[in-house]
């Protein structure tokens, strides 16, 4: 995976502490300001991945696009920091944004991430609800949110992200945990109550491992009366839209989250 280093063309980044995590905080340049923040979390499995990593994701499209501040964790990583490190570290980041909003241009919060990143995204909204902590948006993108194998990631071959390597992350990230005793708060779809949780855009492949999971989790707040869809595209490459961004399908990807972020900002001006 290559990572660009820079923030590129239109926006501005800080390095910085929030709640004694280390954040990077891009902001737009050259143009005014949202009233909306993104917490925007990682990938890697709960076990790689950078803060970075945010410079090749969607949030950044949506800094220069739309205007938001986007936070990116440094949150600690499972091999040397299980569950519930990373969690804790991402809810203690979005409770400090929550308390000093005007300070990041917060009248909105969103929360979203890639992959384990998406996992933690969906984890901070149920955690957000249950503190009452008001989050108007989530995009958990292709999110690894279920430590038991579904029909798609029980014998998944995909590209980037396959059985074997799910398996080893959850066991990673899980391992204080015994299976019967995995709270929602650690795998997402576990959850039996989404009623209240944010409205929820996502999107992924329909021959990668969390096919399965993320339609299963769309369905579950659409059936607790929360507004939620997912775009199914064709490819078994994980993390498609970041690892290969000019392809088709990954440009149509992108420009339909971007989308539907801009018309729920809309929405909420």
């Amino acid at each position: 995976m290559k990572i660009k280093l820079t923030p590129g063309e239109g926006i501005s980044a800080e390095r910085t502490r929030i709640a004694g995590v280390p954040c990077l905080v891009l902001t737009p340049s050259g143009r005014p300001k949202a009233n909306a923040a993104v917490i925007w979390i990682h990938g890697g499995g709960y076990i790689l991945g950078m803060k970075e990593m945010v410079y090749m994701s969607r949030a950044a499209d949506l800094a220069r696009r739309f205007g938001v501040t986007v936070i990116s964790p440094g949150y600690r990583l499972a091999w040397l920091h299980p569950y519930p490190a990373a969690l804790d570290d991402c809810v203690a980041v979005l409770r400090a944004v929550d308390a000093e909003r005007e300070r990041y241009g917060a009248m909105h919060i969103a929360v979203g991430g890639e992959s384990a990143g998406g996992g933690l995204a969906a984890a901070v909204c149920m955690a957000a609800r249950d503190a009452g902590i008001k989050v108007d948006l989530q995009m958990p993108l292709y999110p690894m949110i279920s430590d038991r194998d579904t029909e798609s990631s029980w014998d998944n071959r995909g590209r980037i992200w396959n059985t074997r390597r799910n398996h080893l992350a959850w066991r990673v990230y899980l391992r204080r945990l015994k299976g019967r005793n995995v709270p929602p708060y650690a795998a997402p779809l576990r959850q039996t109550d989404f009623f209240g949780l944010p409205p929820c855009i996502t999107f992924v492949g329909d021959g990668e491992p969390f096919y399965a999971e993320t339609l299963q989790y769309v369905a579950n707040l659409k059936a607790a009366g929360v507004e939620a869809e997912a775009d199914v595209y064709p490819t078994n490459v994980h993390a498609f839209e970041m690892l290969c961004p000019e392809q088709e399908t990954a440009k149509r990807a992108s420009e339909k989250l971007l989308e539907q972020v801009g018309s729920a900002l809309a929405q909420k001006a």
